[in-house]
């Protein structure tokens, strides 16, 4: 784009409703969000279970700044990797079943680092239509042969691998579950083609992790977990932290260790991140009822809510409400729900094709609050 073309296309942004400004947040407490100076019940965050304001997260953070520093100082395989750094991932490995995990600094780029490590031009990959954006770029940097199916449609799938069964290479990749519709996987099913169409399956867990499973994941709430090739996540979600994790077998995770690119020459997650989070996983594994148990009932409870309100949504399985509206009644939407204390996401292009108000629930909710928030959708809407 020409530099005097920018503003005519932001203007154009502007009147179809898709411009984008940074909102200034003044305060997060728990639950609640301060925004514009209005304090709101905060739907609108992944912190599904409120562990990002949890008390003995913040002084495991706390410990680890003591006790290494600030900064890591380096990639890992250089000068950045100290031992907690090795305890997080034997912890990760043992939750998840798998026999090796690596810790990297983000989902996103978590996603480009298995995508364009381990395929290239002779590889083709099977993409579920709507997964998450960091997939799509790791595609197109790997120069692999990507092939989209329709959403959760594993019959189309099975058609694609058919009419490309020649290539030698294939793997298969998909959300667990999905950020903006809110629904699952088909697992147990793609598990079920791998025997016939032999490819490696690489799956998403960023927001399955903590809430499902007893806080394991999608895969092993449907106990499929030791056909899943690659198991990916990440702690900024439910786990209220930061970075992510790459759950495999030892060669696969060494393999990535010794050609992944944006794990060689990149400095190390800080200590103190790396500290909560492995205070998180502890928190999760000895409570876990408490925090995913709960909000999955609060799920159940908003889902019924919803439903006797009247109030359309898409057909969300998980802790994810998407509303669907056009992209001006979104943003209409979403101030009148601030004003009524309520903070929500809007998502628009490029996002999803489909506007919607994105309402994601918080196991720190009581259920008062869970009410609130359907009441206040029904005189928003």
């Amino acid at each position: 784009m020409k530099y005097f073309d920018i503003a005519k296309e932001l203007e154009t942004i502007k009147s179809e409703g898709l411009y984008r400004k940074i909102p200034e947040i003044q305060r997060q407490c728990g639950k609640n969000i301060i925004v514009n100076n209005i304090c709101a019940l905060n739907c609108a965050s992944n912190d599904y279970l409120g562990f990002s304001q949890n008390e003995e997260i913040k002084l495991a953070a706390l410990d680890a700044i003591k006790d290494y520093g600030n900064s890591s100082g380096g990639s890992r395989v250089v000068s950045g990797n100290y031992n907690i750094y090795n305890r997080l991932e034997k912890e990760l490995a043992d939750f998840k079943g798998y026999e090796s995990c690596l810790i990297v600094n983000s989902g996103y780029i978590a996603n480009l680092l298995i995508v364009s490590t381990l395929a290239t031009p002779d590889t083709i990959i099977f993409t579920d239509k709507l997964n998450h954006a960091s997939i799509y770029d790791g595609i197109r940097l790997s120069g692999a042969k990507m092939v989209r199916y329709r959403h959760n449609d594993v019959s189309h799938l099975e058609e694609l691998l058919k009419k490309y069964s020649a290539f030698p290479e294939k793997i298969v990749i998909t959300d667990t579950i999905f950020s903006m519709d809110g629904d699952r996987a088909r697992l147990r099913e793609i598990v079920n083609l791998k025997e016939s169409y032999r490819f490696l399956l690489v799956i998403d867990e960023a927001h399955g992790t903590g809430v499902f499973g007893k806080g394991r994941g999608l895969a092993h709430e449907y106990e499929v977990e030791k056909d899943i090739d690659i198991n990916m996540g990440t702690f900024s979600k439910a786990l209220g932290g930061f970075g992510a994790y790459i759950c495999a077998k030892c060669e696969l995770v060494e393999y990535l260790i010794n050609k992944g690119r944006g794990f060689i020459y990149t400095t190390s997650l800080p200590p103190a991140i790396v500290g909560g989070n492995l205070k998180a996983i502890e928190l999760l594994k000895e409570n876990y009822e408490q925090y995913g148990g709960k909000l999955i009932t609060y799920c159940e409870i908003f889902r019924k809510l919803l439903q006797e309100r009247k109030i359309d949504f898409l057909n969300s399985t998980s802790q994810i409400f998407p509303i669907v509206v056009s992209n001006n009644k979104a943003l209409q939407a979403q101030n009148k729900l601030l004003k009524l204390g309520i903070c929500v996401a809007v998502a628009r292009r490029p996002t999803v094709t489909t506007p919607r108000l994105r309402v994601s629930l918080r196991a720190d909710f009581d259920l008062s609050d869970i009410y609130k928030i359907a009441d206040s959708l029904v005189n928003t809407l």
